[in-house]
């Protein structure tokens, strides 16, 4: 891992060397030592983590003997102790640098993965699962924001634009979601504790890495003591409103968990096809990606970006709306849900890379980690609150149609929630707009 890291070629021998074959390896080559560093650690926390996550419900049902409703509040904490304070992470980052955050959330995640093996109470469960997701409001708010900034410097440089790098980044997170699930899978022929204890290693090693490769003091990150920051995000308009309308992607693609399922269990009579709905989801976003962000950062501007990825998500919605009255089941009765997850996942492409690519721009000097955890803290409290109506209007004996037109509508209204105008960095390669 640290020959592949140290290699990365870097200054004038990046440009000028020959042209690989695809916008992946064309990306790569050009990255720093330090994205690379970064892009790397994302897979490896997602593998760890997926590790375990997926089997939690199960295991606190059967083998910790918890109610159906306690399940649901323990995993309702540990989204809010992770999404919650992602706001708080990146407040920190922006105060005490990305590396002390990075190697104390590591720390934390590897303490509540171990303590979460070997608790058997449930109040022992409840604390290793807020440790859990605290450790990951540490440490994603400073990977994330670096990434940002890294981008950034990338574009400046010349090497394309910045949301090639989110997108790189984004894969290489969907790749860990990918292999964790199956990692965690077989160590469950051993037990519970044995996939604990693995999502453990793996940010072990997580944290040697970091420990020994990211530098004290990376250049142009500088330590913030000023306390005016917060003040100034929440009268931020443009950035409130961007957080607004990532937040609907958010709530859209929660509904793989809440309304997806349903309609699975209807067409098919069992549960069984969402797992392979969710791997094509997942298997769409590792080998599509980066060539959909190519495209769309030599034509669109991060605006363009979001409005057509919102766009595609109300239309996903919208198939399976239009096929709900006639009711169809079996292999037929899959194909709208399918449409769904593949129009959402396209979607997804274009709307996560242009918003981390947006924030940037948008937030104050010096705080861009507390506008990262920001973004993710507010877009949640909106899922949270949306994932209720949702699952209200999912129970109120609604015509079949009348959800999922709801919830077409929801992402594009949000299009006129949009920042009008981008700045200049926000602009596609080769072009120009006002």
């Amino acid at each position: 891992m640290t020959d592949l890291i140290r290699r990365a070629p870097t200054g004038r021998s990046a440009r000028t060397a020959p042209t690989p074959k695809s916008p992946r390896e064309r990306t790569w080559k050009h990255l720093s030592p330090l994205l690379r560093l970064l892009i790397l650690t994302q897979l490896a926390f997602n593998i760890g983590f997926f590790a375990v996550l997926p089997f939690l419900a199960e295991h606190l049902g059967t083998a910790i003997g918890m109610a159906g409703w306690m399940v649901g509040f323990v995993l309702g904490l540990r989204t809010f102790s992770q999404q919650g304070l992602f706001v708080v992470g990146g407040w920190l980052v922006d105060r005490y640098g990305v590396r002390p955050v990075v190697l104390t959330g590591c720390v934390a995640r590897i303490a509540g993965f171990v303590w979460l093996g070997y608790a058997e109470r449930t109040w022992a469960v409840i604390g290793a699962v807020l440790l859990i997701g605290f450790a990951a409001a540490l440490f994603s708010p400073a990977v994330e924001s670096e990434v940002a900034r890294q981008a950034v410097a990338w574009e400046e440089e010349g090497h394309g634009s910045r949301t090639r790098v989110l997108a790189l980044f984004t894969v290489s997170g969907q790749a860990g979601t990918f292999v964790g699930p199956l990692l965690g899978g077989l160590l469950l022929g051993v037990d519970f504790r044995a996939a604990c204890l693995a999502g453990a290693g793996v940010f072990l090693l997580v944290l040697a890495g970091h420990a020994w490769l990211m530098p004290q003091h990376i250049p142009g990150r500088v330590r913030n003591r000023d306390r005016g920051g917060v003040r100034a995000m929440v009268r931020n308009r443009r950035f409130l409103a961007l957080c607004c309308a990532y937040g609907t992607y958010l709530l859209a693609y929660n509904q793989l968990y809440l309304a997806l399922p349903a309609e699975v269990e209807r067409a098919a009579g069992s549960q069984v096809p969402l797992s392979w709905l969710f791997a094509l989801s997942s298997l769409l976003v590792v080998f599509a990606q980066l060539p959909v962000t190519h495209w769309a950062g030599n034509r669109l501007d991060l605006r363009r970006s979001m409005t057509i990825g919102l766009l595609l998500i109300a239309a996903g919605f919208a198939v399976v709306a239009a096929a709900r009255p006639a009711a169809w089941t079996g292999t037929v009765g899959l194909l709208p849900a399918a449409g769904y997850v593949v129009l959402l996942t396209l979607g997804q492409m274009l709307v996560v890379p242009a918003a981390r690519a947006w924030v940037p721009d948008l937030a104050e000097n010096g705080w861009l980690g507390l506008y990262t955890g920001a973004l993710s803290s507010v877009s949640g409290l909106i899922v949270l609150i949306g994932s209720s109506a949702t699952g209200s209007l999912l129970d109120l004996g609604l015509p079949p149609a009348a959800p999922w037109l709801v919830l077409a509508a929801v992402p594009a209204l949000a299009v006129t929630l949009l920042p009008r105008h981008s700045h200049q960095a926000d602009r596609p390669e080769g072009g120009s707009f006002p």
